[in-house]
């Protein structure tokens, strides 16, 4: 009948052909509608599961009354293929939320694999020994090598090295770590040897504090099923009244009991939601496909929702609205220099500075060495032959380079303490990598994240439909503020943790706003979690993309 409905008589079947069709739909696969309608009903409540077990049943058993009473002739006024068709298409909508639930799941275990699940303490007495996470006690000191991550948060109190923290503060350079310095746990050491005095474990760790956030964030309900729950509870007994009505109301104007009963089941089967399943998996996968096509993945359907009514939008800075990679803005060839590659013109010396640095810094792995290394290549310069290289963490690279050292890091290492020369560059807005010798300065290289071509087009396109854009990050607020202007966000804040991110998207909801979050990283989740619509950048984290209801 469902298909005849639409003039697809060609699909017709024979009564036994629907019957051996639709009854296993209706008892396996509709199994779990009739077990949701019993537990509700317990509860002395209803739900679309009453819903749709009463309708189903009362279309399938209907169906089987008029072929017992009718026989042959009640081929074409069956609806055990409406039955089903309700069925599936329900079925197809709990499919797709619990796709999105099981996405949900698996960004909360991608972040606790940040976590190493052991670390290696070392007792008074100077033995060392792998303990599991869990038994590791505030006080203890925990041994980190290079390369691993740390498992505890705490002081460092032995050894240097730069630490990856992005996890946790979304600053995009490895941080240089001294004694007497903070860690996070979940962030990765990078070269050196640390030894570190466990101040936070367990559930009061930052990366514990982020994985509940997520968790929280993602417990409650959409607003949308929220608003079926209280709709059900109403909806569902209103309905078996009419039902019940219509047969009274049929039987006593017509005295034809067969009749009141067509009428009666007719009420139950419209009511049942055939026309929203059909609807929503529709509307669901047209517009999904359309966004696709379109470089944008929906992964939550109440993203899909939601999105006509964002009015604020926050950022991410790293990898959001910036590359997320280091590259040389600019170089400044000094004195010394000038003076050996005298009569050379400008891009000459460039070249000379860009060729002695590129050597010295071709035995180290940091962000800034590899940016240094990246322009070299572009720029088709061969980095000069370097020997005797000595790293000194968090400061810079010497090396022996045609006969003489040079010393490429910040200030204070590669001037050797000498004055720092004026530069036309912004310590605010770049980092600063020096160069130079025995004899004084070389020349200086400014540093930055480059802002994304599209970044200040879509800010003012959001601006042009009334949305307000804002800008929070981990990162220095100075170099914050810079990217803001530079893109056309008034306002930008920077030294913003993971919690404070979701906070914020939470004092914006309560102000009545719908907050749209996009970021990247792992420390942008409690934030795309809480938003009404998370958006993530697909270079980005796992977890972040598994988090966020979007994907650009």
């Amino acid at each position: 009948m469902v298909f005849q409905a639409f003039g697809i008589e060609e699909l017709h079947l024979m009564p036994a052909g629907e019957v051996l069709l639709a009854t296993p739909i209706q008892f396996i696969l509709g199994a779990r509608f009739y077990r949701g309608a019993f537990n509700a009903l317990r509860g002395g409540g209803a739900n679309m599961d009453v819903l749709v077990a009463l309708g189903t049943s009362a279309a399938y058993f209907y169906s089987w009354y008029l072929l017992i009473t009718l026989g042959e002739a009640a081929d074409g006024q069956l609806y055990f293929e409406a039955s089903a068709v309700i069925i599936t298409l329900v079925l197809l909508g709990k499919h797709l939320e619990n796709r999105a639930r099981r996405a949900t799941t698996s960004a909360i275990r991608e972040l606790m694999d940040l976590r190493p699940s052991v670390a290696r303490v070392r007792y008074p007495d100077g033995a060392e020994v792998d303990k599991p996470l869990s038994q590791v006690a505030r006080g203890d000191v925990v041994l980190v090598r290079p390369g691993e991550r740390i498992a505890v948060d705490g002081d460092v109190i032995a050894g240097a090295s730069e630490v990856d923290e992005s996890v946790i503060s979304g600053e995009s350079m490895p941080v240089p770590k001294v004694p007497g310095d903070e860690v996070t746990g979940g962030a990765v050491n990078a070269h050196g040897y640390l030894e570190i005095r466990a101040t936070t474990v367990g559930e009061e760790s930052a990366l514990t504090r982020i994985i509940r956030l997520v968790e929280d964030a993602q417990r409650g309900k959409a607003a949308l099923q929220r608003l079926v729950d209280r709709i059900s509870g109403i909806f569902v007994p209103v309905v078996v009244a009419l039902s019940a009505c219509t047969f009274l109301a049929w039987l006593f104007t017509t005295g034809n009991a067969g009749a009141a009963l067509v009428a009666a089941v007719s009420v139950l089967v419209i009511a049942c939601p055939c026309a929203l399943g059909l609807a929503t998996p529709t509307a669901v996968m047209t517009g999904t496909g359309a966004a696709a096509r379109r470089g944008i993945l929906f992964r939550d359907i109440d993203a899909l929702e939601r999105v006509h009514a964002v009015d604020t939008v926050i950022f991410d800075k790293t990898g959001t609205l910036t590359e997320g990679k280091a590259r040389v803005e600019d170089m400044a060839v000094l004195g010394e220099l000038q003076r050996q590659a005298a009569g050379a013109d400008t891009e000459a010396q460039e070249e000379e500075l860009l060729r002695l640095v590129a050597g010295v810094q071709r035995a180290s792995e940091h962000p800034l060495a590899a940016a240094i290394g990246r322009l070299a290549e572009e720029c088709s310069v061969t980095p000069a032959l370097a020997t005797d290289f000595q790293n000194a963490v968090g400061q810079g690279v010497a090396a022996q380079v045609e006969g003489r050292t040079v010393r490429v890091g910040n200030a204070e290492f590669a001037l050797a303490g000498a004055t720092v020369p004026s530069t036309p560059f912004d310590p605010a807005a770049h980092t600063l990598v020096w160069a130079a010798d025995e004899c004084g300065p070389l020349g200086v290289f400014a540093i930055a994240d480059p802002l994304r071509q599209q970044s200040a087009q879509a800010i003012e396109r959001l601006k042009a439909i009334g949305v307000e854009p804002v800008l929070l990050s981990g990162d220095a607020a100075a170099i914050v503020r810079r990217i803001g202007e530079g893109v056309g966000i008034v306002e930008a804040h920077g030294g913003v943790k993971p919690e404070g991110k979701a906070q914020e998207v939470a004092a914006r909801q309560q102000r009545g706003e719908c907050v749209a979050m996009i970021g990247d990283g792992v420390n942008d989740a409690p934030a795309l979690a809480a938003a009404d619509v998370g958006v993530a950048i697909g270079s980005g984290a796992d977890v972040a993309m598994e988090t966020a209801g979007v994907t650009l």
